[in-house]
């Protein structure tokens, strides 16, 4: 008895009768698992292109593009502009007298129009001022060159409309450019000047340990001529010497509603941050309680020329009138002439157009729907004419490349009509 086991103890090396066999290890596999999506064998659908299905193809196409393309080119050619280089006004334009005379012609290169009536003249001439005193609308005092533009309107614009600068080979979309911003900063956030300095700001981000406000070589370079109102100077029922000005604004609604949440009113003390190097025109002394930095939720224009453009030649918003039209008449436009273009051989100029449903005056994709509408109904034509005349029965092996092959020992290949080829000596 004292041989015998206690209950409850099992030996783990003991046989029981009812064990199955031992299961052999799996071994790991990086093999898909066997469904119709992990192993492509989806079920799938291709078009047979067929004559009967590509060429009502192409004459539908272009039975749909080329009208929305001549659409597209009416509501171009309903838009009225007016177009002004005055890059070289102050080379090449005289001297205004001091009665407000001395205009001379614009040369016809910097003259473009687009009105409904083929003839009409806008007659624009040119004058300019030399260094005068000019008071900006933060109050500091500068001098620069003055140009004034007189201009006739032939015809009624508007409303709405709307006054644009132009420039070309600007490149805002040049990489470093385009980046040159510190997105915080426009947000009103205060960033120090170690902040600015590993930001995207860089060359221009501070100096003397104080931070650029904005920062960045988007906003150094902001276009910086003003226009004035143009000023109808013969009015309408109006007495001698009268005149009239088309009240344009160039506060408010000149830039996207997208725009204006990037930016925010600064937290910055003015002592703590100093103007962008081309703005020391503006703030001469730096930032001060009596010229204090711009609030960039509320400035506009800024918004607008901060929204980079993708090709060198551009047009930007810069005032706007959506309610009066603008009438017939000679006006007159005062320009103080500040941004340097010629220096990197670019030209600047105004615009002022209406808008149609499509936007400004822009033909190209008229033009564009209307080329493709036109070779779409061509190849159409073509094709249909060569499948009337030499028909091409479908499948037919004869035209397969390898059949025809000229580097071939028997030389191209003799198949009948049916795709089954000839055995030697069946000829």
């Amino acid at each position: 008895m004292a041989d015998e086991q206690p209950r409850g103890i099992d030996h783990t090396d003991s046989i029981d009768s009812n064990d199955g066999p031992k299961q052999p290890d799996k071994k790991k596999s990086r093999r898909p698992a066997n469904t119709a999506f992990r192993q492509q064998r989806l079920k799938a659908w291709q078009p047979i292109l067929t004559p009967k299905t590509v060429l009502p193809l192409f004459f539908a196409i272009g039975i749909i593009f080329a009208p929305i393309g001549g659409a597209l080119l009416y509501a171009s050619a309903q838009v009225q502009e007016i177009r002004l280089d005055y890059t070289k006004c102050t080379e090449d334009a005289p001297t205004l007298s001091k009665d407000g005379g001395g205009f001379r012609g614009m040369p016809g290169s910097a003259v473009t129009t687009a009105f409904k009536s083929s003839n009409s003249s806008v007659n624009a001439q040119w004058a300019v001022e030399k260094n005068v005193s000019v008071e900006l609308d933060n109050g500091v005092k500068v001098r620069n060159d003055r140009c004034h533009l007189k201009f006739t309107i032939p015809e009624e614009m508007g409303p709405p409309v709307l006054f644009y600068y132009h420039l070309t080979n600007f490149y805002q979309n040049h990489r470093r450019y385009v980046l040159s911003f510190d997105t915080d900063q426009l947000k009103g956030h205060k960033r120090s000047y170690s902040d600015i300095h590993n930001s995207d700001c860089t060359p221009l981000y501070g100096e003397e340990n104080k931070p650029y406000y904005p920062c960045g070589l988007i906003a150094n370079s902001m276009f910086n001529d003003t226009f004035s109102s143009p000023v109808l100077s013969n009015p309408p029922k109006a007495s001698a010497n009268e005149t009239w000005e088309y009240l344009m604004h160039n506060n408010t609604g000149i830039s996207w509603d997208s725009d204006k949440d990037l930016y925010g009113k600064t937290q910055y003390n003015y002592s703590d941050i100093i103007p962008p190097p081309n703005w020391i025109e503006r703030y001469p002394d730096g930032y001060s309680k009596k010229t204090p930095p711009p609030n960039l939720k509320e400035w506009e224009a800024f918004q607008v020329w901060m929204r980079t453009a993708g090709l060198p030649t551009f047009s930007k918003l810069y005032q706007r009138n959506n309610t009066q039209a603008m009438w017939p008449g000679t006006y007159d436009l005062v320009i103080d002439y500040r941004f340097p273009t010629i220096a990197y051989k670019g030209t600047k100029s105004i615009i002022i157009s209406t808008r149609t449903v499509v936007g400004g005056r822009n033909p190209f994709l008229g033009i564009a729907y209307v080329v493709v509408g036109g070779v779409c109904i061509l190849l159409g034509t073509v094709f249909t004419i060569t499948h009337l005349i030499r028909p091409r029965k479908l499948g037919d092996h004869t035209y397969l490349s390898w059949n025809n092959a000229p580097g071939a020992k028997s030389g191209p290949s003799t198949a009948v009509a049916s795709g089954r080829e000839l055995r030697p000596g069946e000829a």
